[in-house]
């Protein structure tokens, strides 16, 4: 009999996450053909989140797509509102409705509008749009958990830069005075921001905006209030998965979680990644048939 060779413990074996990576590059190539057909959207915020969102609803948020209205499913709110497309994507490759209702985006009578709206898609447990005001309702729902004897996790995505509200610190503090450690919020800090504060005097130009905490660390201020923060690479699934796995494990402790994820606006494409000016805008015929072609050749 032939004995199989010893084991090596230096080589690394399978990726556990491949399957997670492969969902988010189809799903950056949704989020490009979807804008196309629609001719409107935002595209540089959805890809920064895409392995966000696509971790979240394919390993890690307790959920049934085909029972949307489960009552012990975890909850999820994207504050950050205007970048609907990426999360209509994630649910679509969850299995919440067909991918090809993707095409219908924003488009009259679409269950997709152009910012989440809860009355026509089952799937949402928020309609958010006006920026600051996703993680109050994502406060009352953990709260309201608590005070009815629920099992369920809340999560909150953040924009960097709607962390410029006040809304947001008010209930920051609300979040840890009433010990709510079944809320995480996901900060995808992309550091690009539409409409930010001038760059000074021998800082980075990057694009045309400057990063909104500026010379402030993001973790600083949550620390501050009483948050336990994780910061992670928000594009890679493993630090992405441990650290919600940590946040839920840790919700008795009645210290509510921010993760705080590094992430490139634009990810994904060579013509998007770092580029303010994909912001808000749809893709052209064009550059889906380029999206593509890198796709095909990142495969290859």
């Amino acid at each position: 009999m032939t004995l199989p060779p010893p084991a090596q413990p230096d080589q690394p074996g399978p990726d556990p996450h491949a399957d997670l990576a492969a969902l988010a590059r189809r799903g950056r190539l949704l989020v490009l053909e979807t804008t196309n057909a629609a001719g409107a959207g935002h595209v540089g915020g959805p890809l920064s989140a895409m392995d966000l969102l696509v971790a979240l609803y394919a390993r890690v948020m307790r959920v049934r797509p085909a029972e949307p209205d489960w009552p012990d499913r975890d909850r999820f709110v994207l504050s950050k509102g205007h970048s609907a497309v990426g999360l209509y994507v994630a649910l679509a490759l969850a299995g919440y409705f067909p991918v090809d209702e993707l095409r219908t985006f924003d488009q009259p009578g679409s269950r997709l509008q152009g910012h989440p709206d809860m009355t026509r898609l089952p799937a949402l447990d928020a309609s958010t749009g006006s920026l600051g005001q996703g993680i109050s309702v994502g406060v009352g729902i953990a709260l309201g958990a608590r005070l009815r004897g629920r099992g369920f996790h809340t999560w909150v995505m953040l924009g960097d830069g709607e962390m410029q509200e006040g809304q947001v610190w008010e209930s920051v503090q609300v979040a840890a005075k009433e010990r709510l450690g079944n809320l995480t919020v996901i900060l995808d800090h992309n550091g690009l921001q539409q409409y930010g504060w001038p760059l000074r005097a021998g800082e980075e130009h990057r694009g045309d905006r400057r990063d909104p905490f500026g010379d402030v660390q993001a973790r600083a201020p949550l620390e501050a209030f009483g948050w336990r923060v994780l910061e992670i690479d928000g594009h890679d699934f493993g630090q992405i998965v441990d650290a919600c796995e940590t946040a839920r494990s840790l919700a008795p402790t009645g210290i509510p979680t921010a993760i705080v994820a590094r992430t490139v606006k634009g990810r994904g494409f060579s013509f998007t990644e770092g580029s303010i000016a994909w912001h808000a805008r749809a893709a052209t015929d064009a550059e889906v048939a380029a999206a593509r072609a890198e796709m095909a050749e990142e495969a290859s």
